[in-house]
């Protein structure tokens, strides 16, 4: 006899009840079939990027102590655009907006290429 509870298959064998967990789908088993496709991978490493580099401007705004408020002040905009640019979806970067940044927090831009 068998019986299904959730993730757990139990199996009545003789006296004594056999549970086997089922293999679950996790997130990264998903990702990692979904990388195979070309078109998804390419998407997947845009969206990334994207997201890494407004991490990593949220990151240096609030090491430098700076709420989205002051620092929109001191690139001369609106709190609403710090938080549209810490998004992730934010795709108006420019070398002006990256360098606005960088005054405002007393840092320096640096662009580097690397291999692909």
């Amino acid at each position: 006899m068998r019986k299904t509870h959730g993730r757990l298959d139990t199996t009545f064998s003789g006296r004594r009840w056999r549970m086997k967990k089922k293999k679950m789908r996790t997130f990264r088993n998903r990702l990692r079939e979904d990388l195979k496709d070309p078109e998804f991978k390419a998407h997947y490493q845009e969206e990334r990027q994207a997201l890494k580099l407004a991490m990593k401007i949220a990151t240096l705004r609030e090491k430098k102590g700076l709420s989205q408020q002051q620092m929109a002040k001191l690139m001369g905009t609106s709190q609403q655009a710090v938080s549209r640019i810490e998004s992730g979806e934010y795709e108006g970067f420019t070398l002006k907006t990256l360098e606005k940044i960088a005054e405002a927090t007393g840092t320096k831009v640096k662009i580097e290429f690397v291999a692909a």
